[in-house]
């Protein structure tokens, strides 16, 4: 995978030589291509970079700064044909869902950590990853591609296309990815209502992606000492328990992805 490609945009020349020395420590192999310590060049240079296709991946972004602040120079970078994935940079925690609510990617609050950094660059480098390999009438993620969670009191935005399944389990539902699981307060159907019909319900409690089942067989059910259908999810190799109602509209969905 090719180095991230990542453009600096802060007036506190202090924070700017931190977080250069941070990158240069990365477990995440990145290039940097330019630095700002004022928002208007920084903008008219990423304009420029955007006109000519060379957008950087990833804009690390000050949010306090005189002049055009970080909020509304990201808001301009919607214009872009290829915005960068904008990660927000401040001494503010509590400026986070407001920053979400513009896509940013992540936010780092200062003193950035490298722990911390590096947990970053690794979500940028999958939304990255997945914004590559998605056919080009969904190139880039909008707000209707991702799903929010909020995780011991930091917000994460889950690509739709990493989410494997939402399996509701007594008062809670679990969405779950390839690497890690969270915890939802919605239900099923508001779920189901949310993520459209890029997921297939399999089950009164769970919907699963269509993209990630790769096989439907009869097996054993413990429970009941029968047999009951279910769905293979892949990477993760679960399986899942299909309804008897939903076999045939699960067997036609995996028809379907070919």
């Amino acid at each position: 995978m090719s180095s991230l490609k990542i453009a600096i945009i802060d007036d506190e020349p202090l924070a700017r030589m931190r977080i250069k020395s941070l990158l240069s420590q990365a477990s995440v192999a990145n290039e940097l291509v330019a630095e700002f310590g004022e928002s208007v060049t920084g903008l008219l240079w990423l304009q420029e970079e955007d006109q000519a296709g060379r957008s950087p991946d990833m804009l690390l972004l000050d949010i306090q700064m005189p002049g055009l602040d970080g909020m509304v120079l990201a808001a301009r970078l919607r214009d872009l044909k290829q915005p960068p994935a904008v990660v927000f940079v401040t001494a503010h925690a509590e400026h986070a869902l407001r920053a979400f609510d513009l896509a940013a990617a992540d936010y780092l609050t200062k003193p950035v950590r490298l722990e911390r950094l590096n947990a970053t660059l690794d979500r940028v480098q999958k939304l990255v990853s997945a914004r590559q390999t998605e056919p080009p009438a969904q190139d880039g993620l909008g707000d209707d591609d991702v799903f929010v969670v909020q995780d011991r009191g930091r917000l994460e935005r889950i690509p739709l296309t990493q989410i494997l399944y939402f399996k509701a389990e007594q008062k809670y539902v679990t969405l779950r990815t390839a690497d890690q699981s969270h915890v939802l307060a919605d239900s099923l159907t508001e779920l189901e209502n949310k993520v459209g019909d890029r997921f297939i319900r399999v089950h009164r409690n769970a919907l699963v992606s269509r993209h990630a089942m790769k096989a439907l067989e009869r097996r054993a059910d413990d429970a009941e000492g029968g047999e009951t259908w279910a769905v293979q999810v892949v990477p993760t190799m679960e399986w899942l328990s299909v309804s008897r109602r939903q076999v045939t509209a699960v067997r036609e969905a995996m028809a379907a992805q070919g």
